[in-house]
């Protein structure tokens, strides 16, 4: 069997595996340790003083091989906050006037996946099926093809692909399109994203004379194991502390990294409008949202925190009582077991992304419920869960009153409506789980490249 080599902007290291690693982290660490395979990336260091050569950092633990390359201050500035973060996140996800584009931050990108593609060909064996990782790498498969790497090499997307029309107003797009298409396999979230990117290649001056093979792999979660980890939240100090604070009242939970794509602004807004619209709701409900800080240095996250911080003080302020506090709005992160047993404890979880690629906290709400007694899911159509899970209520971000709509309806949802809608999900979540994700990736890509390298001959 081909070592798998996965690729990736941040590298979990095995240190950081059990603490707040999300599903993909475990789901790409099993697949790793069935092929002894590598893990490449960011070691998510800066170094003031770094210049020129270096040399990756290497770790094993469990048979995988962790190699990570930090980067200097001009790089990080220019790929990751510049590039990466104020270009592709917002273009990727329909956010035009977020985007701060220009040569430098693209010749900065460009050379920062350059610096990877000469470091990774030194610790290949040759046998190796090479899979990359999100929007920040989307040049490194042409890269190492010009390092003369002739193995499989396939490209997930975890954001949307956003239209030909807007993927224009990418500096630099002809060239990224070019490269992607550099690549054997091209993994989407969703038919949407595919569909966009057929469109862009459409438009494209040059289409390639063999392009990649295209597929949806909508990324999945490991139900059961979700389901234990839940419990053991629910179980915990902190899940009994939560409970003895709620006083029997029901519970909302929204998690999401502080973001303008998760549409917490208009989630605070609906929630409003609902202690509003419906007074009976009043003294009865909880809205937890955790929230951490992503991005910190980039203007907009601290702008849209300002904002959320006002929110919140305001709503607390128009409706809290002496005992009790309508909105619970926490800016940092906690140990996934927490946040599961959050998810579990919880009546109804609010998912609402203005758009998301797929959002698993989606997911992993349904599998971290009760089944004899299961919460109901609020998921906005714009993310790319939605695709799947059709049993949740489903409600446009961009409307309020259809968010208000679909909170209410999920707080008064009676419970045989809550379990039939919950079986059809999570039946939908154990056919589409990850270890099936990353096995139909692996294997298509290994029939792709052998399908390209034929058509070379």
């Amino acid at each position: 069997m081909s070592r798998l080599v996965t690729v990736s902007n941040r590298v979990a290291l095995p240190s950081q595996l059990q603490a707040a690693q999300g599903g993909l982290a475990v789901g790409l660490r099993a697949a790793l340790e069935e092929s002894g395979g590598l893990w490449f990336g960011w070691d998510g260091g800066v170094d003031e003083r770094l210049a020129g050569a270096r040399a990756p950092r290497l770790q094993e633990a469990n048979g995988v091989r962790y190699a990570t390359l930090r980067l200097s201050r001009s790089e990080y500035n220019r790929y990751y906050l510049g590039f990466a973060n104020q270009v592709l996140w917002p273009l990727f996800h329909y956010r035009m006037s977020y985007i701060h584009g220009d040569n430098d931050r693209l010749t900065g990108y460009w050379a920062v996946n350059r610096l990877f593609a000469e470091h990774l060909p030194p610790l290949l064996g040759g046998d190796e099926l090479i899979w990359v990782h999100d929007y920040h790498f989307i040049p490194l498969g042409q890269l190492l093809r010009e390092q003369g790497v002739d193995a499989p090499i396939g490209f997930f997307l975890h954001t949307p692909f956003p239209p030909w029309d807007i993927w224009r107003a990418l500096p630099g797009h002809e060239a990224l399109l070019a490269a992607l298409c550099r690549y054997d396999l091209i993994g989407f979230q969703t038919a949407i994203d595919r569909d966009n990117f057929l469109d862009c290649l459409a438009h494209a001056p040059a289409p390639p004379e063999r392009p990649p093979r295209l597929g949806v792999f909508p990324i999945g979660i490991d139900v059961d194991q979700v389901a234990a980890q839940a419990q053991r939240g629910l179980d915990s100090q902190q899940g009994r502390r939560l409970e003895r604070s709620l006083g029997g009242r029901r519970l909302v939970v929204g998690v999401d990294r502080l973001d303008y794509s998760k549409g917490l602004k208009s989630r605070f807004e609906a929630y409003e409008r609902l202690l509003e619209a419906h007074p009976e709701q009043r003294d009865g409900v909880t809205f937890l949202q955790v929230a951490p800080i992503s991005r910190g240095d980039v203007p907009e996250y601290e702008e849209i925190r300002e904002h959320l911080e006002y929110l919140a003080g305001h709503i607390n302020g128009r409706f809290a009582e002496y005992d009790w506090m309508p909105l619970r709005y926490l800016n940092r992160g906690f140990h996934r077991t927490n946040v599961l047993g959050f998810l579990a404890r919880s009546d109804v979880g609010l998912v609402t992304p203005m758009r998301d690629g797929m959002n698993l906290v989606a997911k992993e709400f349904v599998a971290a419920q009760d089944p004899a007694d299961p919460g109901a899911l609020v998921l906005s159509t714009h993310a790319g869960a939605a695709q799947e899970l059709d049993a949740a209520v489903q409600v446009n971000p961009y409307n309020l009153d259809e968010l208000v709509e679909g909170l209410h309806r999920a707080l008064t949802m009676p419970l045989a409506e809550r379990r039939e809608r919950w079986e059809r999900m999570v039946g939908i979540l154990r056919r589409n789980d990850i270890h099936r994700w990353r096995t139909a990736f692996v294997e298509t890509l290994r029939e792709a490249h052998s399908a390209r390298g034929a058509g070379a001959a």
